[in-house]
């Protein structure tokens, strides 16, 4: 099991926040401290990828990179 490193900027801190609870129920594996500016790294896995980006779309998140 691999993980996805995703790297996402948000309007403000508090859809970042509702970002790192929603990718906390999608079972990432690692979900970052919040910086500054509304930006939020997490981890998945590789079978929730897509649906890790779909959900941080829907939340108006601008994804900077995912690798």
């Amino acid at each position: 099991m691999s993980g996805i490193q995703i790297k996402a900027a948000f309007v403000n801190d508090s859809t970042a926040h509702e970002a790192a609870r929603k990718l906390q129920a999608l079972r990432a594996l690692e979900v970052g401290e919040l910086q500054q500016g509304g930006m939020l790294t997490a981890t998945v896995d590789d079978s929730v990828a897509d649906r890790a980006r779909y959900l941080i779309q829907q939340i108006g998140g601008n994804i900077e990179s995912m690798e």
